[in-house]
């Protein structure tokens, strides 16, 4: 006897056909900065790489406060994977400093890129070093970020006190044109300054603030969680030779990331080069596992154990992963 569908059986089983599709998509939330940041730009390829790359998983970019809002999204459950440097990443998972109270239990994906920090100052605001920022208004880095909490923690170990302000990079941007605020504090780009730094540059002549070398030996004793870097001449037009800190910048998951969506996330980022130094130009010559191993600070997710370990790499002890 011939089976008969009417309009709206037909229509009942296309939805159910379409939810069943739509419930074995995986939906991936990535957690990364402002905007404005030449970061935001890594992370969309990111999004894109885990779109074409990963079977059933797509992944929206959000823009957040970086580091430290990312780590507290993470631990709530809003966002699945995003941008954590290496200082704060292991500052969380181990119960230290802010997180004294209510750590965060991340896990390393991979490492990216170096992040030196740059003290971006008007020429005309009369500092000539880091001694002179005290009581001068200065941004930290954008709220919530790795940046101004290691900021903060640099200038105390230092004993400069400057007069903080407050804001997202737009709104700091804004501010030191206007002249608002003597400077910032903002991630470079390699041995380059980030883009919102030479968007100042092109009308406010600028410069750029180095540690003295007291300074250095001050922080390479008193801080191990991050890195004195000697950035050469050519950090953007007319910008000498410095010295500065820095961190890793990497990608973190919290713990209950599916293993087999982790591992396939990290392969094809490592396996997809391209769209990523497309997005950041200093990335041509990274290798990304190479770096990863030696940088992390937190244990490794066991999807991306996985990966390193059949390409067979060998899994330093303090990123063997945990359960």
């Amino acid at each position: 006897m011939p089976s008969f569908k009417t309009p709206m059986a037909v229509a009942l089983i296309s939805l159910g056909l379409a939810a069943a599709t739509a419930h074995a998509e995986e939906q991936l939330l990535i957690g990364s900065t402002s905007t404005s940041s030449s970061q935001y730009g890594y992370f969309v390829a990111v999004g894109q790489i885990i779109k074409e790359h990963v079977p059933d998983t797509t992944a929206s970019v959000v823009e957040t406060g970086a580091t430290v809002d990312n780590l507290r999204r993470i631990l709530r459950g809003q966002v699945d994977m995003g941008l954590v440097t290496t200082n704060v990443g292991y500052h969380a998972y181990s119960g230290e400093g802010e997180f004294a109270e209510r750590p965060v239990d991340n896990r390393l994906l991979w490492v990216y890129s170096q992040a030196p920090q740059n003290v971006v100052i008007r020429q005309d605001a009369e500092v000539e070093s880091m001694a002179d920022l005290d009581g001068v208004r200065l941004n930290p880095g954008i709220t919530g970020s790795a940046t101004e909490a290691t900021t903060e923690a640099v200038m105390e170990t230092l004993g400069i006190t400057p007069d903080y302000v407050r804001g997202s990079t737009t709104d700091v941007v804004a501010g030191v044109k206007d002249d608002r605020m003597a400077g910032y504090v903002k991630s470079g780009v390699g041995n380059k300054l980030d883009g919102s730094s030479l968007d100042i540059a092109t009308f406010t002549p600028i410069e750029v603030l180095s540690l003295t070398d007291e300074q250095a030996d001050r922080l390479r004793e008193e801080m191990p969680d991050i890195s004195v870097v000697e950035i050469p001449e050519g950090a953007a037009e007319g910008v000498p030779a410095y010295t500065t800190w820095s961190f890793g910048l990497a990608v973190h998951s919290g713990p209950d990331l599916d293993e087999e969506t982790a591992y396939q996330i990290v392969k094809a980022v490592m396996e997809n080069p391209e769209p990523q130094v497309s997005a950041l130009s200093n990335l041509a010559e990274v290798d990304l596992a190479e770096l990863t191993l030696e940088s992390g600070t937190v244990p490794l997710h066991l999807g991306a154990a996985r990966y390193f370990e059949e390409q067979g790499y060998e899994i330093p002890e303090q990123l063997k992963p945990v359960e």
